[in-house]
């Protein structure tokens, strides 16, 4: 996940830290909403991914939780934007990641594994 983080740092022009923040909380998003089965085999084929969202959990209870308590854990893709714009991302930023782990998804775990679990996720074709 590092040649990952160090990538959307450099293209998308924030810091890896926020970087890394940002990848965990997609990936988790990913988790929570996708189908488990495909997830489970798109994070098996993406080594680190687990580390990048327990990161976020421990890290993110505080509003984060708060908001994932509020909507039920199933807050879709707006409360997704929510969170990575109230880490310090822009829309264009947002977009930048997004496009980045989407890409490494691909390359790591095949293309129609990835549209399969994207595709299954209501209003998240807005950021990808």
């Amino acid at each position: 996940m590092e040649e990952l983080i160090s990538k959307i740092a450099t293209n998308v022009g924030i810091d890896e830290q926020l970087a890394q923040t940002a990848v965990g909380m997609i990936l988790n998003f990913l988790q929570q909403e996708g189908p488990s089965d495909k997830v489970s085999t798109l994070m098996e084929a993406l080594p680190g991914a687990q580390d990048l969202i327990s990161g976020v959990s421990s890290d993110g209870g505080g509003i984060m939780g708060a908001v994932g308590g509020l909507l039920g854990g199933g807050g879709g893709a707006m409360a997704l934007m929510g969170q990575l714009t109230g880490a310090g991302l822009g829309m264009g930023d947002v977009q930048g990641v997004a496009t980045e782990v989407v890409s490494f998804a691909k390359e790591k775990a095949g293309e129609e594994l990835v549209t399969e679990v994207l595709g299954s996720i209501p209003g998240i074709s807005q950021f990808v």
